[in-house]
């Protein structure tokens, strides 16, 4: 599991830290949320490394986000089935299409 802090009011953006397994922390933009509690029973985070300029190429980030009972927060797991995958590339193709 990964460790993550959530700041929603950085720079207009929502930044999430993730602590590795050696206590490394990168910051990430949240580029986009997925509702996937209807089929999947939780929700879906991408993300790409905070402060890359607009026109580089960076690798995302994917991981579920189940939220804690008490909704303050959550943690981020890895995905694990392929119909998730296909999901959640499926609205990130939407959402690429609709920002053109």
């Amino acid at each position: 599991m990964t460790e993550h802090t959530h700041d929603h009011n950085h720079e207009g953006h929502e930044h999430i830290t993730l602590v590795d397994d050696q206590g490394n922390e990168t910051l990430y933009e949240i580029l986009l949320t997925i509702d996937g509690e209807e089929e999947f029973g939780r929700n879906y985070v991408l993300l790409y490394p905070a402060g890359v300029p607009e026109d580089e190429e960076v690798e995302l980030q994917a991981y579920a986000y189940v939220e804690n009972a008490d909704g303050t927060e959550g943690d981020l797991e890895e995905i694990k089935t392929d119909k998730e995958w296909d999901m959640i590339e499926e609205v990130f193709n939407t959402f690429m299409a609709e920002e053109e």
